[in-house]
């Protein structure tokens, strides 16, 4: 930036020696002397914006993963922002990589040509002071009443795509009970009151533009005026009138470029404010202590739990306590809404309780390593999804497959043959891109997926509600290897085939444990008429 001085300085030369002394020689030695400055300037300039995008880059790759990780915790909290946090880190990389972050570094080289002017006289230095300030003054006008604006429009937009995007994944209901025209104007309500909001942002950015451009211009006169007073009042020579109206606009640029680029700058500055805000809720835990593999005792001690773990909020567990024993089998059963998804979803460490603990092995689950712990639990949830990737790869948890692993986990949950069908096997891919699988093959493969690794800890959430036949033997086939490997196993199911495989039962209702005991006297219970038993009785298991 600095190097730019040495176009206003070769214009004073050429006025207030090279045409005066006519000498060819000084014109080419100072024209040599111009070009090789605006030359280096330029070569500082590519390595400037190359440090920059490399910078922009790094940020995103230092932060990516963790801002992901960031990302998935929010989801389970209930914050349904989706990647939002990537694409704020690719938002910031392109404004580091842009033309609008070198106008604040050209920022500090105003008062170097401030005091260039002053120089050259003092009456032009004011001119030029006087300036800056009126530029710095819209700034700050600009600032104050843009950013509620700007933020408005962002949280708004935000906010309205994530709608759509819920909207997007529900399409085959949409188009089959014709809610297109509602959801389209619904849309269209939204986005016009996120345009109205940039629209009243665009013209104040725009009104204040142009009034910035117009004063800089202003002042560019003044000081050519100025400079041409002084001049024919013999104080400063045609050259300096010259160098010091080039010196006053270049001077006053960088204001007007920030002013100009104001509204990516915002939007940046939002951006990274939201990355900042996620990373911080995350929190910088610690990577706890490997503890040894679980054996999979797993104890529930007055556990509550509400949504958004907010205390405000009516409680969805209220005082869960018991215990399974390692490798012993329990069923829960209850009404719709009574809890017992939460309740798998915390002994799979998705949720951490709002008070009580769930402890693995005596340890609470919240303390173990997330990567560790991870290996000793299957986990099925009621809501089955697949990741994009092979068969393979979803299998192994979308790590690099192990052939036998995968292929032994695959037997276990009967799913083996069914793989083989398929397009390519295991190598089968599926998700986005690939090929779309039913409900039923999902959940099968969902539950070698869960059986992966032999883990210590069988979760399963309503496990055979999009099973055939061939399916649900499949399953009560898994459910017997599990017990003779000593897995512990927690499922929530309607079905009494299913219920049949396990050794105690657990009946919740609104978020109390009703019954727990064996599987026969709970059943028995169940079958009893509403009259003979209007209040479910806890059943103790026999010592």
């Amino acid at each position: 930036s600095l190097l730019l001085l040495a176009v206003p300085l070769y214009s004073f030369q050429m006025f207030d020696r090279v045409l005066t002394s006519r000498s060819t020689d000084t014109l080419l030695m100072l024209s040599i002397v111009a070009i090789g400055a605006l030359g280096v300037m330029a070569v500082l300039e590519l390595l400037r914006s190359q440090l920059l995008a490399r910078v922009g880059m790094l940020i995103e790759a230092r932060l990516s993963g963790p801002v992901l990780a960031a990302s998935v915790g929010q989801s389970l909290r209930g914050e349904a922002r989706g990647a939002q946090g990537l694409g704020d880190l690719a938002q910031i990389r392109a404004f580091l990589g842009g033309p609008g972050v070198t106008s604040l570094f050209d920022i500090p080289t105003v008062p170097v040509f401030m005091a260039a002017a002053f120089l050259i006289h003092p009456a032009l230095g004011w001119v030029a002071v006087g300036g800056a300030a009126i530029l710095l003054l819209l700034t700050s006008i600009t600032h104050w009443t843009t950013r509620s604006l700007l933020q408005a429009s962002g949280v708004a937009g935000l906010t309205a795509l994530q709608r759509a995007n819920a909207d997007l994944r529900n399409a085959d209901a949409i188009q089959a009970m014709g809610l297109i025209a509602a959801l389209v104007a619904r849309w269209e309500r939204q986005n016009g009151r996120i345009l109205a909001l940039q629209a009243a942002a665009s013209d104040r950015l725009g009104g204040l533009s142009a009034l910035s451009k117009f004063a800089r211009l202003v002042i560019q006169v003044l000081a050519m005026a100025v400079g041409s007073w002084l001049a024919i009042e013999q104080e400063i020579t045609g050259g300096m009138m010259i160098a010091a109206s080039i010196m006053t606009a270049r001077g006053l640029a960088p204001i007007e470029q920030v002013l100009a680029g104001w509204n990516g700058m915002a939007a940046a500055r939002q951006a990274w404010l939201r990355v900042h805000r996620l990373l911080a809720e995350a929190g910088t835990e610690r990577t706890p202590l490997a503890l040894p593999r679980p054996e999979g005792r797993l104890t529930a001690e007055k556990v509550m739990y509400a949504a958004g773990n907010d205390m405000a909020r009516q409680p969805i567990l209220k005082g869960i306590s018991f215990t399974v024993e390692a490798g012993e089998s329990l069923g829960i059963i209850g009404p719709t809404a009574a809890g017992k998804s939460t309740l798998i979803r915390l002994f799979a460490g998705s949720l951490t309780p709002l008070s009580g603990s769930v402890r693995l092995d005596g340890a609470e689950i919240a303390s173990w390593d997330r990567a560790d712990i991870g290996r000793h639990i299957g986990y099925m949830p009621q809501d089955v999804q697949l990741l994009a990737g092979t068969v393979a790869e979803n299998i192994a948890r979308m790590s690099e497959p192990n052939p036998l692993l995968v292929v032994e986990a695959a037997k276990k949950a009967g799913v083996h043959e069914l793989i083989l069908q398929l397009a390519t096997g295991y190598e089968t891919p599926i998700g986005e891109g690939g090929v779309q699988l039913s409900g039923g093959q999902r959940q099968r493969i969902a539950l070698a997926r869960a059986l992966y690794g032999s883990p210590r800890l069988l979760l399963l959430d309503e496990p055979n509600s999009n099973l055939d036949a061939v399916g649900e033997e499949a399953l009560m086939r898994a459910l017997a290897i599990a017990k003779q490997e000593g897995i512990t196993v927690v499922l929530v199911s309607h079905r009494p085939n299913l219920l049949q495989q396990v050794d105690r039962l657990a009946a919740i209702r609104d978020g109390i444990l009703e019954t727990l005991g064996p599987r026969e006297e709970v059943m028995a219970q169940f079958r009893r008429p509403a009259t003979a038993a209007p209040v479910l009785r806890t059943v103790r298991a026999p010592s």
